[in-house]
């Protein structure tokens, strides 16, 4: 046959071409098998199609390399070549803004990455970056092909490489919907943000068999590294849900949050929440007694719009309350201590979730706003010998590096290194403001009273009524509301009712903000 001969059966003409592409278009839009998407559904799972269709737009997804197909040979993979090779790539709009995604099709091979699939993420990796626009990731897939050997560990690497490019310049959000074991695990962990579904996502490096056999200890999937484990404890998850849909739909809302790269802002959105709204409740609602815990939460609703936020690792580190929220519409990102925890101090991991919550804000121009009351670090072997010293170190460094518009609250107490590593003014805080029942000191009057004034306290006649006197007395002369204003430590001293007027116009101020770093490759951030 010559090159201008037709096979039997093959179309001859421009639209018998097109009905072929249709056909096999469809083809590759349908996946393997009827038998397969059940699979998937009977697990609680929607498809790879299905889940975009969730995240984009209506009619928004523009496929890229639909009609990709593997060219490994051995082990059956030469009779086995289904368009798309395991991994759906492309980009749609959220809300109108373009955003690029990848999702593992766990119906193909697993999910399981190989060359083929491997470069197809990597071009829509690339294609993000370039674009300057989101990067979404539905992650349903089993580890790389067995089958294909290092080819398919080297597409691993290409995915962690452009990671660490894409930091700080576009957002990068996982969504774990399936498994993700060994070295696959460590692309989610270099995002900004994970997501995952309970009962459905799992995340570790060694399996449960591995675990066993090993250690001896027996352990599920779940109990190793699913939703509730990485939200609760490891803090390798920022949001846990109950299904896909509500996950989705959240992944959707956190994109509205966000700019669509580091050259942009956040969107601004309309508000109707008036600017000079009063919130008399903050007067009742935060106790002058520094003992009394409060909800700190309760605080952030009354100063945002209509009470809404998102909040970020709500469930780990719980002493510490890092969330998005809108100001007159302007999207700011709030760090708080939670007096509901821990009394709200500081420890390792609220150090560590802090510490890259700010960096974040800052890679994406979101102003930060910290609400202070905090105690102190956490006292303890533990914490000292897990290392509380260069762990707190990582917040001091992500505010002092900054560049974005800083403001920062004290609504009640504010002691020691503590209240220097919260964005105090010391460390840079563009503005620093305070209520009437801020305690700012370097330690409490108790236990400044026992150091000051131990030999009056043990010589007295009645030491506990001496002791009393001391700390009334030290209250009184450097504890007062007023002596870090006093002293330009504080800018001004605010109604809490007025607090969210005083914030906004703030902000407003600070948005023409212009700060440069000096020259460096990067900095060395403590570990």
């Amino acid at each position: 046959m010559t090159v201008l001969d037709e096979a039997p059966g093959e179309p001859t003409d421009a639209r018998g071409r097109v009905a072929e592409l249709h056909e096999i278009r469809a083809q590759a839009v349908a996946g393997p098998s009827e038998k397969a998407t059940k699979a998937q559904h009977a697990k609680g799972k929607l498809t790879a199609r299905e889940r975009i269709e969730l995240l984009l737009d209506p009619d928004s997804f523009r496929e890229v390399e639909q009609l990709r197909r593997h060219r490994a040979t051995g082990f059956g993979l030469e009779a086995k070549k289904p368009y798309t090779d395991g991994v759906i790539t492309g980009w749609g709009t959220v809300e109108g803004r373009t955003v690029f995604v990848y999702a593992h099709d766990f119906r193909i091979f697993g999910g399981a990455l190989g060359e083929a699939h491997a470069t197809k993420i990597h071009k829509i990796m690339d294609m993000a970056i370039a674009a300057g626009a989101p990067l979404v990731s539905l992650n349903d897939g089993a580890g790389a092909r067995i089958q294909e050997g290092v080819s398919a560990l080297a597409g691993y690497g290409g995915i962690f490489q452009r990671n660490t490019k894409a930091s700080g310049v576009i957002p990068q959000i996982s969504v774990m919907l399936g498994p993700c074991a060994g070295g696959a695990a460590y692309s989610p962990a270099l995002t900004d943000f994970v997501f995952m579904v309970r009962e459905t996502s799992q995340m570790f490096i060694t399996g449960p068999d591995v675990v066993k056999a090993v250690t001896g200890e027996e352990i599920t999937q779940n109990g190793l590294g699913g939703a509730d484990v990485h939200a609760e404890t490891s803090g390798v998850c920022h949001f846990a849900y109950d299904d896909e849909e509500t996950c989705i739909a959240e992944v959707r809302y956190l994109l509205t949050l966000l700019p669509q790269n580091n050259r942009e802002n956040p969107p601004r959105a309309e508000a109707s929440d008036p600017v000079d709204r009063r919130s008399d409740v903050l007067l009742d609602l935060v106790p002058a007694d520094g003992n009394r815990p409060y909800d700190m939460t309760k605080v952030i609703e009354e100063i945002v719009d209509d009470g809404d936020y998102l909040e970020v690792h709500e469930r780990w580190a719980r002493n510490i309350i890092c969330a998005l929220g809108r100001m007159d519409g302007q999207v700011v990102g709030i760090v708080a201590n939670q007096p509901q925890v821990l009394a709200g101090v500081l420890d390792i991991e609220a150090s560590e979730k802090a510490a890259r919550f700010v960096q974040m804000c800052d890679a994406f121009n979101i102003p930060i706003v910290t609400l202070l009351d905090v105690p102190g670090f956490l006292p303890g072997v533990d914490q000292e010998h897990g290392g509380i010293i260069r762990h707190g170190a990582k917040l001091l460094y992500a505010y002092c590096n900054a560049t974005v518009p800083r403001i920062s609250l004290i609504l009640r107490k504010a002691y020691g290194g503590a209240y220097i590593v919260m964005d105090s003014q010391s460390i840079g805080a563009d503005l620093t403001y305070a209520w009437p029942t801020n305690e700012i000191a370097v330690m409490g009057a108790e236990g400044a009273a026992n150091v000051i004034f131990r030999r009056q306290i043990a010589e007295a006649e009645d030491p506990e009524a001496m002791r009393t006197r001391m700390v009334k007395e030290y209250k009184s002369e450097l504890m007062h509301p007023y002596y870090a204003a006093e002293r330009g430590l504080v800018d001004d001293v605010i109604d809490p009712a007025e607090t969210r007027e005083v914030l906004i116009k703030s902000l407003a101020m600070l948005q023409t903000k212009h700060a440069d770093l000096p020259s460096r490759k990067h900095g060395n951030p403590p570990q």
